[in-house]
């Protein structure tokens, strides 16, 4: 009779008992047989995949937020489709809220521009301002709107804060 030696297994163990096919390398090793610079695989995600990033639905509303009062301008009324905007996506989403704020804000401060612009056309000035706040207008609006749909913020420039 010839008998191997075994050591009894314990049924309540939760480690398996250590054989050279189940050894597992230690914590933070790669296991053997992979390459060790092997990049971790990227998980398959539409466009932005940072965390408390904006959506593209988030972006998709600060940019109708900035070109939306570029739209409503051409009747005087400019800061109603920021106002709309901040009403409705911006209760939602603080990334909407921030940029229809800012475009609000600048689009207020353009109409208030623009009234001075027209007081001055008394004394042939407000000729050359209104132009000159004309192509800012439209030139920063874009800026804005280009700047939402990449995600980052978008301060307008000369703009007063009415609204925080």
């Amino acid at each position: 009779m010839n008998e191997t030696s075994t050591t009894p297994v314990n049924p309540l163990s939760l480690s398996e008992p250590a054989t050279a096919s189940s050894a597992l390398p230690a914590f933070g090793t790669p296991p053997v047989g992979s390459p060790a610079s092997a990049p971790a695989p990227r998980p398959s995600v539409p466009w932005n995949p940072t965390p408390g990033a904006p959506t593209q639905t988030e972006r998709s509303w600060a940019i109708g937020a900035h070109l939306s009062g570029f739209v409503a301008a051409w009747v005087a009324l400019g800061f109603l489709g920021p106002l709309v905007v901040m009403l409705t996506g911006g209760t939602t989403s603080a990334y909407v809220r921030r940029h229809a704020v800012e475009a609000l804000n600048f689009n207020l401060s353009v109409l208030l521009y623009l009234g001075i612009s027209a007081l001055l056309m008394l004394v042939v000035v407000g000729f050359v301002l209104m132009p000159i706040v004309g192509v800012v207008y439209a030139i920063t609006s874009v800026l804005g709107a280009m700047a939402a749909s990449r995600g980052e913020e978008y301060r307008y420039p000369l703009s007063i804060r009415f609204v925080r």
